[in-house]
């Protein structure tokens, strides 16, 4: 995944849901995790939804520190095995609570969307970090349906 305005660079690995039943977050900082139990990036309809760290507890910063600078309209092109690249366009960036993703955040119909999610302040290390979620949502460009 590549937004080059914000220097944002990150291989995508699939992943699934912790024991407590939390999307899993790749260790490595600098790989982006895809929700493999939603839609891919470049599907015709629903989230595809990709996870990344902002930082870790050593102090390494991660790709998805990229996600606070991004702005409305910015480009990130989600490069993928044996298709053709998919280019979306940022649309909208906040800050919720952990706890308050939005319910279309994982949706599954409804048109195409790109969110991307990693952690935000306040960090409070007694409830195990960061309290908040960053995310950015973006929309396909150039096509009106993608193939899925």
């Amino acid at each position: 995944m590549l937004a080059p305005r914000t220097g944002l660079d990150a291989r995508i690995s699939p992943v699934g849901v912790t024991a407590r039943g939390t999307m899993t977050v790749p260790d490595d900082p600098s790989v982006a995790g895809w929700y493999r139990h939603g839609p891919a990036p470049g599907s015709a309809r629903g989230s595809a939804v990709v996870v990344g760290h902002v930082d870790t507890e050593t102090g390494a910063l991660g790709e998805f520190l990229a996600l606070y600078g991004m702005r409305r309209g910015d480009r990130i092109e989600v490069r993928r095995a044996g298709a053709e690249p998919v280019t979306y366009q940022v649309a909208t960036r906040f800050t919720v609570p952990k706890e308050a993703l939005p319910p279309s955040t994982f949706r599954r119909a409804g048109p195409p969307t790109l969110t991307l999610i990693t952690c935000a302040p306040p960090y409070d290390p007694e409830r195990g970090g960061y309290v908040s979620n960053l995310v950015v949502t973006a929309e396909p460009v150039g096509r009106t349906q993608w193939p899925t």
